[in-house]
Formats: structure tokens, sequence, C-alpha cells
């Protein structure tokens, strides 16, 4: 622990000499280091288009509603082309007090860029709406698709924020060279997620009542009729503001029911890729279990039908005393940010920490179970059913101590509540 933040004060020591650096730092320094400072540099890279070599000579090129102005004068009007595209200030219609998880509050900038080996990569921002593709189109065809999920929220200190934006890119980045697509560049993606926040922060909703809710996509959208990659690639940045996961409220425990005929992944699979193929299968059984009055399904091992595996879009921890089990990551479960910052948070505040196969027996006896991921936070279960036998945790609709704990712990550290001594917060700007 002592070393990795040794290692982050470096980076916030790096970034408090900006001033020092050229333009664009990543030049000297390399594409992924000191992500904070480039970061913090972001309103910069909107004043003009970014070239950078890729490899087998594929350039990076990206613009703002400026450059792009500047090209297609006919589309943009000379006081847009004057400052960065944002998104008018309409939320007035919004009730931000009953915010779901859905898409009834699109923010209206989308980034949008795409890839060919001949060009690399080029795009920008512009206003959200369909995506053009043929029927032939990859995609739509054998689904090369991965996607990610961030949150961006008003902090305490009156400056809109994200959560570890370079473990997500990190993470489209694998599922990219597993899918056979090309991995976005670092700055490449960071630039497109921190420039649609910028461009959307009417519709971060105000501290503690939401948060404006980020869809990385990278599909393969070039034609093909043959099994093969895409000729070309779209990476899109969408975003709404949203507020709980679950219907039922953010801190409400859940009720699950323990799949024993379907999986959702098996050794060797796609299950530790966030692949969009990875969720419609689950849509069965997690729609058949909200018919018996479940909120969701949790999912055992292929091999044995005995451990815990995950929810259908969440990961599972146990806690029994003061040790807390999560599965381990074995390529059948998704690497979960929120999972990872949680097992950091327990073990920095004196838990045991184990990433092992839980028995579903054993989660049947545990003192409190919760789930974690980028949507639903953290949240309580407040029952597990398995083969007929329901097993109630803690008190009737209420968190238990260990769960709320954790929630709070890292919701505080993400809206700047406490002190972040892991520099996982990154803020975006101020307004």
């Amino acid at each position: 622990m002592q070393s990795g933040l040794s290692d982050r004060a470096a980076t916030r020591q790096c970034c408090s000499a900006s001033s020092t650096h050229t333009e664009h730092p990543w030049r000297r320094h390399g594409a992924t280091h000191c992500l904070l400072h480039r970061l913090q540099l972001a309103p910069s890279l909107l004043k003009a288009p970014v070239a950078r070599r890729a490899p087998k000579a594929a350039r990076v090129q990206f613009y703002t509603s400026a450059t792009l102005a500047a090209e297609r004068p006919s589309e943009t009007t000379a006081s847009d082309a004057a400052s960065p595209l944002k998104a008018s200030d309409a939320t007035g219609h919004i009730n931000w007090d009953s915010l779901g998880f859905g898409v009834e509050h699109i923010a209206p900038i989308m980034f949008r860029a795409t890839y060919t080996a001949e060009d690399g990569w080029q795009g920008g921002l512009e206003p959200y709406g369909p995506l053009e593709m043929l029927p032939s189109a990859q995609v739509l065809n054998y689904g090369q698709s991965v996607f990610e999920g961030m949150k961006a929220q008003r902090s305490a200190r009156g400056r809109i924020v994200l959560f570890r934006p370079e473990e997500n890119a990190v993470r489209m980045r694998a599922g990219a060279a597993r899918l056979s697509m090309p991995p976005p560049p670092m700055e490449l993606y960071v630039e497109a997620v921190t420039s649609a926040v910028r461009a959307n922060a009417a519709w971060v909703p105000p501290r503690g009542r939401g948060s404006l809710y980020l869809r990385p996509l990278l599909l393969g959208t070039g034609p093909i009729l043959g099994l093969g990659p895409a000729p070309a690639y779209t990476l899109v940045v969408y975003a709404a503001a949203v507020g709980c996961y679950f219907k039922c409220g953010q801190l409400t425990p859940i009720d699950l029911i323990v799949e024993e005929r379907f999986h959702r992944a098996a050794p060797g699979g796609m299950g530790g890729t966030k692949a969009a193929g990875n969720y419609s299968p689950v849509l069965m059984t997690q729609l058949a279990a909200k018919e018996q009055g479940y909120n969701d399904v949790v999912y055992l091992d292929a091999k044995t039908d005995t451990y815990l595996e995950e929810v259908s879009s969440c990961n599972i921890f146990t806690v029994t005393g003061r040790t807390i089990r999560t599965p381990p990551l074995e390529g059948t479960i998704l690497p979960g940010v929120t999972r990872r910052s949680l097992i950091e948070l327990a073990r920095a505040r004196g838990y045991t920490v184990e990433e092992v196969p839980i028995p579903v027996a054993d989660a049947m006896e545990a003192d409190e179970v919760f789930t974690s991921g980028t949507a639903v936070v953290v949240s309580a279960v407040g029952s597990i059913t398995y083969q007929g036998r329901r097993r109630q945790y803690g008190e009737l609709g209420r968190p238990s101590p260990v769960t709320l704990e954790m929630y709070e712990a890292l919701t505080s550290l993400q809206q700047e509540l406490d002190d972040d001594p892991f520099g996982w917060v990154v803020p975006v700007c101020e307004c």
C-alpha cells in the first residue's frame, strides 16, 4: 500500500508542475504516463486537432466543435466555433429527486470517433443522435462490441469529478484486444470521456441526487460478410442523468435467487470481458426472477454448480465477522472497478479481504452479502434464495453494518467528502 501511495504522490507532484510541460505531454512521457496530469490539461486539448502516431502508422486525430466548425462552416455558427461545443442549460424540466436509471434524460452531446487502418482515429463532439451503419456492419452480424460504464458527479469541493477513469480505459483496451478490435489509445479514450462530461456539465445532477452516467461503446461498424474483424470501428461516448439502479432505492436491500440451470460464463470463455454479448443472455433468467418477486439472479460456476460467481451485472461479496470474501478473477467474472476499489478500501480499514471461491452453502451462512458495480455502487443483499430455502440477512429493509460502512466510505471518497489518499478521484471541471 505504501509503495502505491508514493507512486500516486509522485503523479500528483507531476501534475502540480503542469505549467512546465508542453501542450501534449504524452509525446514526451508516453501515452499512459501521468494520466491525472493529462486529464487536468484536457481543456487545452480541445483547442486544436491532435495527431499522434499509433502502431502500424495509424493516426489519432480528434476535434472539438471549434475545429469541426473550421472544416464544416455550413453546419456550425460563428459563435459555436468560438467556444467548445456545450449543451444548453435545458435541464429545468428534470426533477432531480425522482431520477431513475434509464434514458429519459439523455444528455444532448456525445463524442464519436471512427477508425480505419488507413486513417487512424478521427472524430470529436457532436449532437447526440443515430449512428449510421449498413446492415452488413460487423457488429450487427458477428457482435464485435465492448462497452464501459462510468459516472461523473458533483463533489463537495464544487467541481465535477470522475472515479478511476484509467481503469475503465485499460479494461476497454483489454476487451478490444480479446475481440480483435483496435484498442482505443489511452489519450483518445480519456479525451472522449472528459470532453463529453464538460460539454454536458449542466446534466450532472446536484451533489447527492444522482450522477451523469457515461456509456463508452466500441463497435465494429465496418461492413463484412464472412466472419472476420470489421474494416472500420466507431468509439462513442454518450451520457444520461441517472439516479439509483434498483427501483427500490440505493440502500434498500435487494432479494436474489440462485440460478441453478443456466450459467453466465464458462472457463476459457468471455466472462471476464465487458462484451455486449455477455449481457442479453441473462435477461431470460433475470426476467423470470423478477416475475417471482426477486430483484436479480446470482450465478454459480459452470464446472461444479457450487461456487458463487456474480450477479447479472455486478460483483458479489460476503461478510463473516471481519473477513470479506469475493470470488477470484479467473476469467469468468468481470474485473469490476468498484470491486477492486472496495477490496483496497476494506483492507485499508482493517478488514481481511480474501479473493477465493465462495461455496453457495457458505454464503447462505454469512453475516452479510452485498453487490458492487458502477451502476449499483454498493447494494445490500437482503436475502438469497437457494433450492427453496430463503436466507435473510440483517434487519428487514435496512442495510447491514459492514455494507453500509463500505458504501459510505466509497461514496464519501467519490464525492470528495473525505480526502483521497489513493489518487482515484479525477477532477474534470469546476462548473
